[in-house]
């Protein structure tokens, strides 16, 4: 029964994850910033380090069944 909510919690937040990451590299790679008003450094790796701790939340959440 628990399962269910285990799993959607998982796949939302490695959907995130795997999004922001992709997000922020292209816009790196296109010299575009990532955080309006921002250093590029420290916006890319707030960005970087938010979807790297939300992939291994939704890894938790997905091991966790």
């Amino acid at each position: 029964m628990e399962s269910g909510p285990a799993i959607f919690a998982g796949v939302v937040f490695a959907l995130f994850g795997s999004a922001l990451l992709v997000w922020t590299g292209v816009r790196v790679r296109r010299g575009e910033s990532v955080a309006q008003g921002v250093s590029q450094v420290a916006s890319v790796t707030l960005a970087s380090l938010a979807a790297v701790i939300s992939l291994a939340l939704g890894a938790y959440c997905l091991t966790r069944l």
